[in-house]
């Protein structure tokens, strides 16, 4: 089943957030590989495709997983999670419509 894994960066931590980005990333690389990502990204703090010093509200992906708790253990496994990038990740079923 796929789930909506929502993380909202805690305050000023967007150095942290660049530090961590590559080990992040790593494990989104392992799921695209494994046929299972739908989709990944952050979400600017400003309307821009490059917020600069502005960073980061948090990040959004749409992943496969076996369960409801194997996605919230992926979830809490990640380096942004890990590190305190993260104030809370939400995980939820999600169910794709379109396209």
């Amino acid at each position: 089943m796929l789930y909506a894994l929502i993380g909202e960066d805690a305050p000023n931590t967007l150095e942290q957030r660049l530090a961590v980005r590559g080990a992040h990333l790593a494990r989104l690389q392992a799921l695209q590989a494994e046929g299972r990502l739908v989709l990944a990204g952050p979400c600017p703090a400003v309307d821009s495709p490059d917020p600069g010093p502005a960073g980061f509200t948090g990040s959004v992906i749409v992943a496969e997983f076996d369960s409801l708790e194997a996605a919230q253990a992926w979830a809490a496994a990640d380096p942004y999670s890990t590190t305190g990038v993260f104030i809370r990740c939400t995980v939820k079923p999600f169910r794709k419509v379109l396209p």
